[in-house]
């Protein structure tokens, strides 16, 4: 019976990780299962983004992390979603070219679908972003997605956070270790393997040898234990998905009271794309870029034309990376979660999403009676299926781009880099929008209205004028566009700046109201 784990490396993925083990697996009562995290202190974490998606509420919650304290130690910003600049046109046009991809669900007026009624023109020439919810003005104005009086991780607009990705791993370290995980600090110099070719032990510099019934691999793109010991093959799609570098930046907001923005700024350049988040003293600010079509040099100075003076004087970190995965991730009585099995790219903030959903999975598969190969098998078809998905998804943002004006745009319209399955749907799509048919819930991270958010903001066409006679609510439609207009206005009025609600937390956390008892 499998009752003690190991994971080796921290960071993010690692902490996470052992934080949601201990409280799904009860490490800390009798019968529960054991778990020791060895980190070396000689390998920094890598930190390509600092944003999240919407479901991070519900691991950290599920830790008990206290969001207040998220906030303060961790610097936690709330995002509420991508604003996309300059993805769709050559530059230089005159015409808008900015699109939002909110968090929050479209409206739907009891069993009225909006979005028929706005491809026939119902709501005018407005975004489709901009009519189905109230998110995308609140965060124009950069106001914050709630109230100090709300609990944790209840808002009525959905988000997520931005966040100093180091201070976030030391936070859920110290929630970890307050629910029973072991922290040791060594570096592991060598891992053996028994004679069925699973892992025997792994023998750290100072504490020796470190045994248990099951591995986790948390040691970055490195995969000490499910790459290089078990020889677990890394899938490139690196001719699907081309960016393939980051040269990133930390910059000190000009005026400490500045607005800080609530949602991640994604601006396209001539091979790749820059992020732009706030954070409470700094932005964090990367250019993700390929080396087939950009050289590092000219990658710089690309980061330090869009910054602006604001560059001269800060030093730079370069990243590299490869977009792929190991579809064998869980092997024998080893698992790979994090950066150890895959990476696509920080657009869209996947990178932990994907450490989330690993750990929750194994939580559900866990191997008591040490059953690890149909858990594994289990696993490995999930993750597979995930890693699939959400590649298409990304491919999406580049692959229905008008701009021709370099190599690298014209390079990510061609049919030939996007996956038969995506190609497919957008010839689907022609007919009729995305909706649940198209999602698989127990694989896909991305809902139909992400995909609906992306696909009508990169302005592309679908025609239901064959089924427009059967669509009866045309002047329902109207009122709820109108509703949703209104409802804008309300809350923005309603809710506080993000600077101003980020303050007050600092200084006095969150606090609830207490529900009236009946």
């Amino acid at each position: 019976m499998s009752k003690s784990v190991l994971i080796v490396g921290g960071g993010t993925a690692g902490w996470i990780s052992a934080a949601y083990m201990a409280r799904m697996l009860a490490t800390d009562k009798p019968g529960g299962v054991s778990i020791t995290l060895v980190e070396s202190d000689e390998i920094g974490i890598l930190g390509v983004g600092e944003g999240t998606f919407p479901i991070i509420r519900k691991t950290l919650a599920r830790i008990g992390l206290d969001e207040s304290d998220l906030v303060r130690d961790a610097d936690a910003t709330f995002k509420q979603g991508i604003r996309f600049n300059n993805w769709k046109k050559n530059p230089g046009n005159q015409a808008s070219d900015s699109y939002f991809h909110p968090f929050q669900v479209a409206s739907q007026h009891t069993d009225m679908d909006l979005l028929p009624y706005w491809l026939l023109g119902v709501a005018g020439d407005h975004p489709w972003a901009e009519v189905s919810t109230v998110q995308e003005r609140v965060v124009d104005a950069a106001l914050a997605p709630k109230l100090v009086t709300h609990p944790n991780y209840d808002a009525p607009l959905n988000y997520a956070y931005h966040f100093d990705a180091g201070k976030l791993a030391q936070l859920i370290s110290r929630r970890a270790q307050q629910m029973g995980v072991k922290r040791v600090i060594d570096t592991i110099d060598e891992v053996k393997t028994d004679e069925h070719g699973a892992i025997a032990t792994v023998v750290g510099r100072n504490h020796g040898e470190f045994k248990a019934d099951l591995y986790i691999d948390c040691t970055g793109f490195r995969a000490r234990l499910i790459g290089e010991t078990l020889g677990s093959e890394f899938t490139s799609y690196r001719n699907q998905l081309f960016c393939n570098r980051a040269v990133a930046m930390q910059v000190p907001y000009a005026d400490k009271n500045a607005p800080i923005p609530s949602c991640t700024y994604a601006s396209a350049q001539h091979a790749g794309w820059t992020w732009d988040i706030g954070l409470h003293e700094r932005r964090g600010i990367g250019y993700v870029y390929s080396s087939d079509h950009c050289s590092d040099q000219d990658a710089l100075q690309t980061l330090k034309r869009y910054i602006g003076p604001a560059a001269e004087n800060v030093q730079h970190r370069q990243l590299s990376f490869e977009a792929g995965f190991r579809k064998i991730q869980w092997h024998k009585n080893c698992i790979g979660i994090g950066l150890s099995v895959g990476f696509i790219e920080p657009l869209e903030a996947t990178g932990i999403s994907f450490a989330e959903v690993a750990s929750l999975i194994l939580c559900n598969l866990f191997p008591w009676s040490g059953d690890y190969e149909r858990s594994a098998k289990q696993f490995n078809d999930a993750m597979t299926k995930r890693f699939e998905h959400v590649i298409d998804f990304i491919k999406l943002h580049y692959f229905l781009s008008q701009r021709n004006d370099s190599e690298f745009w014209r390079d990510n319209r061609e049919s030939s880099s996007a996956s038969d399955y995506l190609l497919g749907k957008l010839e689907q799509w022609r007919y009729r929008p995305p909706s649940f048919v198209d999602i698989d819930a127990s694989h896909d991270i991305f809902d139909e209205n992400s995909w609906q958010y992306i696909l009508y903001g990169m302005d592309f066409k679908t025609d239901i004028s064959a089924r427009a006679g059967a669509l009866r609510f045309y002047d329902d439609a109207k009122r709820e566009f109108s509703s949703i207009r209104q409802q804008s206005q309300n809350a923005m009025s309603a809710v506080p700046t993000h600077r101003e609600l980020i303050t007050e937390v600092v200084k006095n956390g969150f606090r609830p109201k207490r529900r009236k008892q009946v």
